[in-house]
């Protein structure tokens, strides 16, 4: 049997913690080592106590959990799940945790009501004993973003791939912050990304994205037509699918159904992107619990497209890639530091 996930929990409201606490405690798998009321309790509690895993509140007194987290995420990188407000500055704020390092996130939509608090218990576990045991995967805060790909002359003549699908969940707001902004201006596809994330997170996250790349990255909207050097993040909350004009131009349709646990769909959207472009397609499937990407990197292959793989030492879970890698449809296995290299190889 193996040991339980320790974890300290992190917020300055006394109910908050004990909701959190009691949750956590309800799984035999996971074992609550401590408490803190603030930043500076909880920087004091993580070198002692040398938890697996963090759950951490952002807005705190006397220091708050996005100073906590840089210097945690400096001295001691480990796996912080940042337990966010589901409103625009708390999306915001989200967004810089999971640039800093955070791993992921878990909405706090409880307005002091018990009832509600239940609802994101079965996601917290989940979370927590996945990342509690990836702790050596976690890196410190590295420096500077990443340089676009060198040596390589982009042809926008006659690119063989037309359109680049990017799936990813867990870890892969950080980790797209490592593929994205390598892309050179001159890029010759689409780009659509598929990232696991609320309503408004995504927004925050694109508007982030715009700010670290050279090529347009904006999240998508109805209506929106796909062109070369362009990257759209599907919404929250949404599926999103491509379709064509009669003239023939691609464009993204986003739909409330069908309702599924993970809005946007990454095999919905890698599906509709393998008929309305065929062998013109490029899937990307990177880090992310569960196995949602499989099935579209089946469609972009049965449409004689190309598809590749985060790598399992790369990936903060490894879960999606895996399941894609074991249907035997991948191309090539690749780095996070070399995704950017791959995809500018196949185009």
């Amino acid at each position: 049997m193996t040991n339980p996930v320790k974890v300290l929990v992190v917020d300055d409201s006394p109910f908050m913690r004990r909701a959190i606490a009691g949750m956590l405690h309800s799984d035999p798998d996971i074992k609550v080592v401590g408490e803190a009321v603030n930043g500076e309790d909880a920087i004091l509690k993580v070198r002692t106590l040398m938890p697996d895993i963090v759950t951490m509140d952002i807005e705190m007194p006397r220091m708050n959990g996005l100073d906590a987290l840089k210097i945690i995420m400096k001295e001691h990188p480990l796996p912080v799940l940042m337990v966010s407000s589901l409103t625009e500055e708390g999306a915001r704020d989200t967004v810089k945790a999971l640039e800093y390092g955070a791993a992921d996130y878990i909405p706090k939509s409880l307005s002091g009501n018990i009832v509600n608090i239940v609802n994101i218990k079965s996601d917290l576990i989940e979370k927590v004993k996945l990342l509690g045991r990836c702790k050596g995967k976690i890196k410190g805060i590295g420096g500077r973003t990443p340089g676009v790909v060198e040596n390589h002359i982009v042809s926008t003549l006659h690119p063989q791939i037309s359109i680049v699908v990017i799936g990813a969940s867990t870890g892969g707001p950080k980790a797209l912050q490592e593929v994205i902004p390598r892309l050179p201006k001159n890029f010759p596809a689409g780009i659509l990304i598929i990232q696991h994330m609320l309503p408004l997170f995504t927004l925050s996250f694109a508007e982030r994205m715009r700010e670290l790349c050279q090529i347009e990255v904006r999240e998508a909207r109805d209506g929106d037509v796909i062109k070369p050097g362009l990257a759209l993040v599907a919404p929250g909350g949404s599926h999103l699918r491509v379709r064509r004009w009669q003239g023939g131009e691609a464009y993204v349709k986003l739909l409330k159904e069908p309702h599924m646990l993970h809005m946007p769909s990454i095999d919905i959207a890698m599906e509709s992107v393998a008929q309305a472009f065929a062998g013109r397609t490029l899937g990307v499937i990177m880090t992310g619990m569960g196995q949602d990407g499989a099935e579209g990197i089946k469609s972009i292959k049965n449409m004689k497209g190309k598809a590749i793989a985060q790598d399992e030492e790369t990936s903060v879970i490894f879960g999606m890639p895996k399941a894609a890698i074991e249907s035997g449809l991948i191309d090539k296995v690749v780095p996070l530091g070399k995704i950017a290299e791959e995809i500018i190889n196949i185009l």
